[in-house]
């Protein structure tokens, strides 16, 4: 067996992080290491990642490919390197040369992975199981997106692209089976989450923002991305009212008039500093009265409180504050992270599965080029004998088909028997050195072997991030 030429190997199998000459390697730095003055220090604009990774290729020549993913919230590059040498110093010293960082700084907060636990990080950062806000849909979209940006740079190429696309489709499959993206686990999106049980539709409804600042800004958008109708925006500095309602495609109204467009509210957000409440009980009935007591969902997001407690007892108000926010936020959360258990296993069944397929453990495609093989010499020899034998009646030839099928299986029989043992067993080299001899004894076709162990990828998409919670930025 030790006896078979490497080349032989790897052309009789699909090649894989760890293929005899290349292996998979992740280094990086996240929220989970690294404080932000030095995260945002590393960050990578988006219209540099191509040269950066360009630039990562032409200074470490052990890197054969090469991914830069920069977000909010990490920082990381995904490379495939030649075996033999220590890709991940190479990596640290170039990134921090590119970004100016000590590498001794850099060296304290990164963290390394190769190999199969690089490809298990991968999948997890795909899944949302790395993120800050464990089943934000924003760190996908950004992945997608970055992997595309290497692809067209030329830096992403086949193994690269195994992986990452296979990243997706673990994705897809964690965001299909579990809840783990289900409920609102920050206090804006919270917010909107109550509303949606308010108002079954809010694609008729009319939003009105008391305050322009980060957090207002921030639960407007998220009422947006659920189709609130239109938004009014009123603030105390009326330009400032101006500049986020344009923001939204809103309306922008002076303070000191807003109690006479609430009337035109289902949904009232404050978030504005004052010293008293902005808005109390005895000052909704007039606006109910010409609502026609249609009901309406207050959101006090200020510190001190905007409305008066007293109007959550008026019939068809509803009130929450930040703290009731935060308590269903973090009930939200808790489900989350049940969800998100079901998601690790997930990720660590899929992580083993593609490891074994592409360490050439994974003896599947083998088995099926071999039994389809033999099945392709049964057919052609019985056609060939069919025709000469053209006086057969139906129930002959297909005796003749039953006993020609019925020979293949008994010579397959211990065979695939023995590659199935193999294949359960821990030693990929020599599960990949078997697939190469048995390739090779039954000329099989190495394409079709390639295609039966990865499916057929989808072209890299870049999908939009839906607006939800605060994702990797």
């Amino acid at each position: 067996m030790s006896g078979a030429p490497a080349r032989n190997v790897r052309a009789l199998r699909p090649e894989g992080p760890r293929d005899r000459e290349h292996e998979l390697w992740l280094v990086g730095v996240s929220h989970h290491t690294t404080p932000v003055e030095i995260r945002e220090r590393l960050a990578i604009p988006e219209e540099d990642l191509a040269s950066a990774a360009r630039g990562l290729l032409a200074d470490a020549p052990s890197v054969v490919e090469a991914l830069v993913l920069s977000t909010c919230n990490r920082v990381e590059i995904l490379a495939v390197a030649r075996r033999g040498g220590d890709a991940g110093d190479a990596i640290v010293r170039f990134l921090a040369r590119e970004r100016a960082v000590a590498p001794a700084t850099l060296a304290v907060h990164r963290y390394q992975r190769r190999g199969k636990d690089a490809l298990h990080h991968l999948f997890r950062v795909a899944s949302s199981l790395d993120s800050m806000m464990v089943g934000e849909p924003q760190i996908l979209g950004q992945l997608k997106e970055q992997y595309r940006i290497a692809a067209e740079a030329g830096t992403a190429g086949r193994l690269l692209r195994r992986c990452l696309e296979r990243s997706f489709r673990v994705a897809k499959r964690v965001r299909t089976e579990t809840g783990i993206a289900g409920k609102a686990v920050s206090v804006s999106s919270a917010a909107v989450d109550l509303a949606k049980r308010i108002f079954d539709d809010l694609r008729d409804k009319t939003a009105m923002v008391i305050g322009a600042g980060k957090m207002s800004e921030l639960a407007a958008r998220h009422l947006q991305s659920h189709g609130i109708a239109s938004v009014i925006v009123t603030n105390r500095s009326f330009d400032r009212a101006v500049e986020l309602a344009r923001a939204f495609g809103g309306t922008p109204v002076p303070f000191e008039r807003f109690p006479q467009y609430l009337h035109l509210a289902d949904v009232v957000l404050g978030s504005v500093t004052s010293t008293g409440y902005i808005l109390g009980a005895s000052q909704l009935h007039d606006v109910l009265r010409a609502r026609r007591r249609r009901p309406m969902f207050f959101i006090d997001l200020g510190m001190p409180r905007n409305f008066d407690p007293g109007i959550n007892d008026i019939e068809n108000v509803y009130l929450y504050n930040i703290d009731d926010l935060s308590r269903v936020a973090d009930e939200h959360r808790a489900e989350r992270g049940r969800e998100a258990v079901r998601a690790e296993e997930i990720v660590d069944e899929e992580t083993e599965r593609f490891w074994r397929a592409m360490s050439g453990q994974d003896l599947t495609p083998t088995i099926v080029a071999l039994r389809g093989k033999l099945d392709g010499i049964r057919r052609v020899e019985l056609e060939r004998a069919l025709a000469a034998l053209r006086r057969l009646e139906p129930d002959e030839r297909r005796a003749l088909e039953a006993m020609t099928s019925a020979i293949v299986n008994k010579i397959l029989h211990v065979p695939l028997s023995v590659l199935k043992e193999i294949a359960q067993g821990e030693d990929g080299e020599a599960a990949a050195e078997i697939a190469s001899i048995v390739h090779r004894l039954f000329a099989l076709d190495s394409a079709s072997a390639a295609d039966v162990t990865d499916e057929a990828p989808p072209a890299a998409s870049t999908p939009r991030a839906e607006a939800g919670d605060d994702g990797e930025g």
